[in-house]
């Protein structure tokens, strides 16, 4: 029997997703992995150092690993990299509760403004923030379709994926064809009450929400749902939920990029993982000198 969990995987000191086709490749992992375990996918946030995932399955365990050695094989053979993609151990909690859910899928969407990325939830592409009550919202309608006969140079030639899985012209499977949004959306009940959870701040109100489940169940919040992240402290990941954070900084995927394409060249190797350490504390400089980035960030984008 299916159940219900919140599924996390860390890049720990690593960054997961350095570009824009990363991110894309991440979720049409996510999404061929549901279909090859018989499991449900709800809500899923992609960040580049970790992954939020809500899925109802009868084997957690087994779609984290049929996902990461998807990804892994497609993440080692770009970066011309060795060994296991992300934290050894993932993160797994069941969800039981009509509220208990509401709360776990509220902090997924909303997972990238508690790290500062963006000001509101709706602002972030890499989730599926934006498919839920799409028309209802007033949003743009999905991309343009690829025909199917060009999905492989996307998922690899042996992928398997069913009839109803539909995929945009940049190459991602649309989350509207591969999500039950319908279940999501019976469980929000309507447009208005979704955009409430949206927005709604932190706090004591949550938890006795989720008192009405009556089960044995711990209440769901930032700490539990962030629970192993290390690249903010759950204080910060509050401040950020009040929009303060300048939005306008570089991103990783921005520092990523500008490594990947500008500087790792220079140096004639083939990626970030074939600097020597010399060499990474040398371009770590550089960019501290000219961006004025955190350590921590300079030092997960160079893999060090």
């Amino acid at each position: 029997m299916k159940k219900t969990y919140h599924l996390c995987l860390s890049g720990g000191d690593e960054i997961l997703f350095r570009d824009e086709e990363d991110y894309n490749r991440g979720f049409n992992c996510f999404a061929l992995s549901l279909h090859k375990t018989g499991s449900t996918g709800l809500v899923e946030s992609f960040q580049s150092t970790h992954s939020h995932k809500m899925v109802q399955t009868e084997d957690p365990a087994g779609f984290m690993y049929t996902m990461r050695q998807s990804y892994s094989k497609y993440f080692n053979h770009k970066y011309q990299r060795h060994g296991r993609v992300g934290e050894k151990i993932h993160f797994t909690l069941e969800v039981v509760g009509l509220h208990h859910h509401l709360a776990a899928m509220s902090y997924v969407l909303r997972n990238a403004l508690h790290h500062g990325v963006v000001p509101i939830p709706y602002a972030y592409p890499h989730c599926s923030v934006n498919a839920i009550f799409r028309k209802e919202m007033g949003k743009r309608p999905p991309e343009r379709v690829l025909d199917e006969r060009y999905f492989a140079r996307f998922i690899g030639k042996k992928a398997e994926w069913p009839p109803h899985y539909r995929m945009s012209e940049s190459g991602v499977f649309l989350r509207e064809s591969v999500l039950d949004i319908v279940q999501v959306e019976n469980m929000y009940t309507s447009p208005r009450a979704y955009n409430y959870y949206m927005s709604r701040k932190s706090g004591e109100e949550w938890k006795k929400e989720q008192e009405k489940d009556r089960n044995e169940m711990a209440p769901i919040g930032l700490e539990s749902i962030e629970s192993g992240i290390k690249d903010n402290t759950l204080e910060k990941m509050l401040i950020y939920e009040n929009g303060r954070s300048d939005y306008r900084k570089l991103s990783d995927m921005d520092l990523c990029t500008e490594i990947d394409r500008n500087i790792v060249p220079k140096y004639g190797k083939a990626s970030v993982y074939h600097l020597s350490h010399a060499e990474k504390q040398q371009i770590g400089e550089q960019l501290y000198r000219q961006y004025h980035l955190p350590e921590a960030q300079i030092r997960r984008c160079l893999a060090m």
